[in-house]
């Protein structure tokens, strides 16, 4: 996903005529806001976020993971309605913007924001992180460079380049960030330098980011000893010359004002309690992390050495536990579905008091027996599944797809997709619920709405075409229901890809 390019990419780009609302600020942080110096509307600048989010969306890096989402999304979304809260959004960027967190691989530290509202989460972040509070300072910080327009703003002083060059510019840093040679066809020499150095936040954005940021994570029922966490741990790598894995640092740079700053304000807080304490949720989604962003086989079978070293060892309960999790999630990605067995009965009879890691146990146990083919296994562990998560959701549907109870697969998924239409992994679930009940073109027409919700409006009009095809082939066994939705999607996509070939 995006990486070394992306390390000034918490600062990219896309000037708006509007100014914030001011927040609500206690005494103590009311300071003046930098103002907004941007020219771009926020559908410009959204356009731009879309056209970014698109590349990333196709991405190998680019990870859809439900269970790590749920646990980033209990943050994000109190963050956001803090935000809402204290006026730091207007209704119209609110409306327009996506609000939408993209999670890669990388196991670089990293964390940033992209125009229109997106955001990008490295699991190497998830993973070294400590507790909720240290992630959900990161995730204020950058949601607070949104709020305050500083991408629009840094953007301006690229006033004279049009909005689909500074997408392109964008587009180039984030090849570059893979393959230097690759982001010649897009920007060349000196000429990139220069555009990231000023695309990156200045000092002053930088402290406004940290004091907004503070007030969210304070306000949204987060430790604000989170920010001086994840400060101290950004700092000692900073002093250990950091090697590369903390991309964090170079695009956030620390200094001693800013962590006094921080610290300072924690003092004052009326809610200076201390950071949270890494808990067992927070361990299991750590684990999952660390698996996830270095899937080698050599990595994964070092997660068996782990648990060894773990037992009798110092460290914390929970520190115990997620490196049970960690070990049985990495059996079963090597397929060694006796060891996950094993590993996953001693990490259930360890969370059976806890809550939130039953449940992750659990779904972990729906991971393992599907991959085994065993749906009657599957469908046990779901029953004990009574949370409405997204990750229970989608398990509970494979499972009754596998199970031969696609109707009911069905029902759940479009109930969701009515309030989540961007839901790709939905979709697809409801592509299979349809072709395992005989419904051709509500297949099909699923399949599409896939590359609509990543944003491949290409793709999915070849896909709306071909349910076309087939309900005319078909006429006699197709709902016209569906077929009228297919013909209306289709124009709709049709044009949307001539509003793309315009701003080419």
């Amino acid at each position: 996903m995006a990486h070394a390019a992306l390390l000034g990419l918490a600062a990219l780009c896309a000037p708006v005529a509007w100014a914030p609302a001011q927040a609500q600020q206690s005494p103590a942080t009311a300071l003046p806001n930098l103002g907004d110096g941007s020219e771009l509307t926020p559908t410009a600048e959204r356009r731009i976020g879309d056209r970014i989010a698109r590349e990333l969306y196709r991405d190998p890096d680019y990870l859809d993971d439900p269970v790590i989402g749920d646990y980033v999304q209990a943050i994000w979304q109190p963050l956001l309605a803090a935000a809402r809260q204290r006026g730091e959004l207007t209704a119209q960027v609110d409306e327009v913007f996506a609000w939408d967190i993209l999670m890669g691989r990388d196991r670089t530290v990293n964390a940033f924001a992209l125009p229109g509202g997106y955001f990008g989460l490295h699991l190497g972040l998830v993973a070294i992180v400590t507790s909720r509070d240290e992630l959900a300072s990161v995730l204020a910080h950058e949601l607070s460079h949104v709020t305050q327009r500083h991408i629009a703003r840094s953007m301006s002083r690229q006033a004279a380049q049009a909005p689909w060059v500074m997408g392109a510019l964008i587009l180039g840093m984030l090849a570059a960030s893979k393959d230097p040679g690759a982001a010649q066809a897009t920007i060349v020499g000196t000429q990139a330098a220069a555009a990231q150095n000023q695309l990156n936040y200045s000092r002053d954005m930088e402290r406004e980011a940290d004091r907004i940021g503070f007030g969210l994570q304070s306000q949204a029922g987060f430790a604000p000893q989170g920010f001086v966490s994840m400060f101290e741990k950004l700092q000692q790598s900073s002093r250990l010359n950091d090697s590369g894995g903390f991309a964090y640092l170079r695009s956030h740079p620390l200094t001693t004002e800013r962590i006094a700053d921080m610290q300072s304000r924690v003092q004052q807080s009326a809610n200076a309690s201390a950071s949270g304490s890494p808990g067992v949720e927070h361990a299991l989604i750590a684990a999952r992390a660390r698996v996830l962003s270095n899937p080698s086989v050599d990595a994964l079978r070092l997660w068996e050495q782990e648990v060894k070293s773990a037992h009798g060892s110092k460290q914390s309960e929970a520190a115990q536990i997620g490196t049970l999790y960690g070990a049985s999630f990495a059996a079963l990605k090597l397929r060694d579905f006796v060891q996950a067995h094993t590993l996953l009965t001693r990490l259930t009879e360890r969370v059976r008091t806890n809550p939130e890691g039953l449940r992750l146990a659990r779904l972990l146990g729906v991971e393992l027996a599907l991959a085994q083919g065993d749906a009657i296994a599957a469908a046990g562990l779901v029953k004990a599944l009574t949370d409405s998560s997204r990750a229970t959701l989608l398990a509970r549907t494979q499972t009754e797809i596998r199970t031969g109870r696609g109707e009911s697969a069905a029902q759940s998924l479009q109930t969701w997709l009515a309030d989540h239409p961007r839901d790709a992994a939905a979709w697809q679930l409801l592509a299979a619920a349809n072709s395992a009940a005989g419904k051709g073109v509500a297949a099909v027409r699923a399949e599409a709405e896939v590359n609509v919700a990543q944003m491949d409006y290409a793709a999915a009009l070849t896909r709306f075409k071909a349910a076309q095809d087939l309900a005319r082939k078909s006429v006699a066994t197709t709902d016209h229901i569906d077929a009228s939705i297919v013909d209306t999607r289709a124009r709709q996509m049709e044009s949307l890809l001539r509003e793309q070939a315009l701003e080419r």
